[in-house]
């Protein structure tokens, strides 16, 4: 039985495989196994990859945010962040367990020569030592808990700072993806401006071939279809801008081309701005990473104060030594009190420092607090005239489509000209696209407010 384990970003597979007997009995099987061995090790962690996006798939909001939570790097760190705090609360406990140790030594000693009357000895000598030694701290007045104690708090805070990330990629996600179905609705904008100029620009010829209208209408509408076309270019390259955008906030390089579920309606954003403050307070996981490390900075005071405590410890140790073999042995144990005296007001200091440290995030909490409130309040500022805006540019898209429907009636009953089909054409475009702006404004500014206030 083979076990093969493949860990990747976030996801880990583990593999058996039955290898019956008989296999290795030949060098050729064994080379063919280790080959394969070869091609698991290296095509697996392609396997167990993150998330991506097939070609052609219909992406949801959902699917993407899904995507950019297993396959961001920056989640990855955090997670590993998570990991180091954990392995230190270890590290803290491990003073609760004895300390065992063992050692040898060999020393090959000539002693200094000595003169008798004519004759000089020297006796050189082996040395041999050999031991194993036991250290158990036995009472550190609450040094070793509350160690732990911080630590502990340090990871909680880690565990919040991850949050904050994933809230981070979330909302980089949903802008990116309102982003790209703005710009995907001025394309079809710009494609709908194409139209009409090329009918009027085919009206022009017709009016021009039978005398009624100058070669200046002709000239003009062909102007304009050039502005349009080259408007349509511009709005295409806008839309695969945004789509890069959006890949790198899924954590996908060189995505496949997909569509987008277009979700850009507006559906009115109904928590009230008070209830919007006390949940953020409650739940802005960087608020609440910041807190816990303002816990551990004040557990360290008094970590940082216990220096001015004793240290009881016990040892035992069993030893082999001597100058020749067989060698002697031996015992001992006993208990070491350590009792500070005079360090040259090194704990002091670190008192001081611990307690700057913890007054320091204080101001933070209070600094982060106010930003918490101008951050939630700017959002329904935002979201409040882009609600207005949406009102406005609605009314002038209707406006707009009566204007065209009107200059391009006076122009073909020979009444109007060029130039009032061209602004009007213009202004239905420039009204269309305010009136998509509005949109992505409002839920820009709906996915701003949510993670002021930390939703999920």
């Amino acid at each position: 039985m083979i076990h093969i384990e493949s860990v990747s970003g976030h996801t880990s597979r583990t593999y058996w495989l039955e290898v019956k007997k008989g296999t290795w009995n030949s060098i050729s099987s064994a080379l063919t196994w280790c080959a394969f061995f070869i091609f698991l090790w290296f095509l697996l962690p392609a396997i167990s990859s993150g998330e991506t996006v097939a070609a052609g798939e219909r992406l949801t909001l959902q699917r993407a945010i899904d995507a950019a939570l297993k396959n961001q790097p920056s989640i990855l760190a955090g997670i590993y962040a998570v990991r180091a705090g954990e392995a230190r609360i270890g590290q803290a406990q491990s003073n609760y367990y004895p300390q065992i140790n063992a050692s040898g030594a060999y020393t090959r000693t000539s002693p200094a020569s000595t003169t008798t009357g004519q004759t000089s000895t020297i006796n050189a000598f082996n040395q041999y030592v050999s031991s194993v030694g036991l250290n158990q701290m036995i009472f550190d007045f609450g040094k070793t808990p509350t160690q732990v104690n911080i630590d502990k708090l340090n990871t909680e805070s880690s565990r919040f700072d991850l949050s904050n990330i994933r809230d981070i990629v979330v909302l980089n996600v949903k802008q990116a993806y309102y982003n790209v179905l703005q710009a995907e609705r001025n394309k079809d904008v710009a494609i709908e401006s194409v139209k009409q100029f090329q009918q009027h620009l085919e009206q022009a010829q017709g009016f021009f071939a039978v005398g009624t209208s100058a070669k200046f209408d002709v000239t003009k509408a062909e102007v304009d279809l050039s502005n349009a076309k080259l408007n349509l270019i511009k709005a295409e390259n806008q839309v695969r801008l945004n789509k890069v955008a959006l890949n790198s906030a899924m954590g996908i390089s060189g995505g496949p081309d997909y569509s987008l579920e277009n979700n850009l309606f507006f559906v009115k954003y109904g928590l009230p701005f008070e209830e919007a403050i006390t949940k953020a307070y409650d739940q802005r996981s960087d608020l609440l990473s910041l807190i816990k490390r303002k816990e551990a900075a004040k557990a360290s005071i008094a970590l940082a104060r216990k220096g001015y405590t004793p240290v009881l410890t016990g040892s035992a140790n069993y030893y082999y030594t001597g100058i020749g073999f067989p060698l002697d042995n031996g015992w001992n144990y006993g208990m070491n009190l350590s009792i500070p005296i005079f360090s040259g007001f090194l704990t002091t200091y670190q008192v001081a420092e611990a307690r700057e440290n913890y007054n320091s995030l204080n101001a933070n909490e209070q600094s982060l607090r106010l930003d918490i409130y101008s951050q939630t309040q700017q959002g329904y500022l935002n979201l409040r005239q882009a609600e207005e805006s949406l009102g406005t540019t609605e009314l002038t898209v209707r406006q707009a489509k009566e204007n065209v429907e009107l200059a391009t009636g006076r122009y073909r009953a020979g009444v109007g000209s060029p130039l009032e089909v061209t602004d009007a054409l213009v202004s239905l475009n420039n009204a269309e696209v305010a009136y998509t702006q509005s949109l992505t404004d409002y839920k820009n500014a709906q996915a701003a407010i949510e993670k002021a206030i930390g939703v999920r």
